[in-house]
């Protein structure tokens, strides 16, 4: 991790000495606080970071773990070897975790919905695996008093969900003895604008992978970025599932919402096979991030 602060301090207190004398600071990549920029973006959903909401949520997760090509980009970016140990934050249902057990030596896999957890552990008992440990613990937790210990490999895939960006990144970099891996949304991600434009909202997605980026360049770290595409056309059973499977991107739905919704669904819900799909693809574009660790 390269370091440029003797230059960034100076630009920084330039920056203040314009401030102090009224002036309007200039701005640059070097004097926007990515961070801070993050933090005020996020917005008022806190679905994100709430227990609940990824409890319910996780049966779905577990569900298509495995049904898109995803994990195995994620996997053939990192590039695994087989005496490496891996910490996994943000494991999910064990979207990462389960394909990439065969491949390493262990993974430590972090989630705080115990929901996800159970559901992970059931997958790796089902499939024999033994070498993935799942714990409840949350980007805020003391992990070394979890007694979690420095690991080759941290990873965070799509889990980046916190108040504090740069703290999140520090600590997970701190966890990585080789290499570090993310990945982030790109625009609005998993969110379908459609949805939101059916019920009578404006679609405002979390910050996106740019954030995270330029974050990184503050903070002295130059990472590669792969871009990943992924169409989307979901196969469902019948139209409530089709309602369940895109309510999750409301937060508490009026009545008025919910109707339109339904009615959404019924516009564009077509026969496909035996099951049911929607009459349009989309793209979902997500931004993985790595970086090895300079050796001292």
């Amino acid at each position: 991790m390269r370091r440029r602060s003797g230059c960034f301090r100076a630009v920084l207190n330039s920056a203040v000495k314009e401030e102090e004398m009224g002036m309007e600071p200039a701005l640059s990549i070097e004097t926007l606080d990515w961070n801070q920029l993050w933090k005020q973006d996020r917005g008022g959903d806190r679905r994100k970071d709430d227990r609940e909401f990824w409890d319910r949520r996780a049966p779905s997760f577990a569900k298509v773990a495995g049904a898109d090509t995803y994990a195995e980009t994620f996997l053939r970016i990192l590039n695994p070897e087989p005496d490496w140990n891996v910490l996994d934050v943000g494991c999910a249902a064990g979207t990462l975790a389960v394909p990439l057990a065969a491949r390493v030596r262990s993974i430590t896999a972090l989630d705080f919905s115990p929901v996800m957890i159970d559901l992970l552990s059931a997958r790796c008992r089902d499939a024999g695996i033994a070498n993935v440990a799942p714990r409840v613990a949350s980007w805020e937790d003391d992990w070394r008093a979890l007694g979690l210990s420095t690991h080759d490999i941290a990873i965070a895939s799509r889990s980046l969900a916190v108040d504090d960006l740069q703290a999140a990144l520090t600590k997970l970099n701190s966890f990585a003895r080789k290499r570090v891996c993310i990945s982030c949304p790109v625009g609005s991600g998993p969110f379908d604008r459609r949805v939101f434009e059916a019920v009578g909202r404006e679609c405002k997605p979390s910050p996106d992978y740019i954030y995270t980026y330029n974050l990184l360049y503050q903070m002295g770290i130059y990472a590669n970025v792969s871009f990943v595409a992924k169409p989307i056309r979901k196969s469902f059973a019948n139209e409530e599932e089709a309602f369940e499977s895109l309510s999750w991107m409301l937060d508490e739905m009026s009545g008025t919402e919910e109707s339109r919704l339904r009615q959404f669904v019924a516009e564009h819900l077509i026969p496909d096979g035996g099951r049911w799909t929607m009459d349009y693809e989309r793209q979902v574009r997500w931004a993985i991030m790595w970086w090895d660790k300079e050796i001292a």
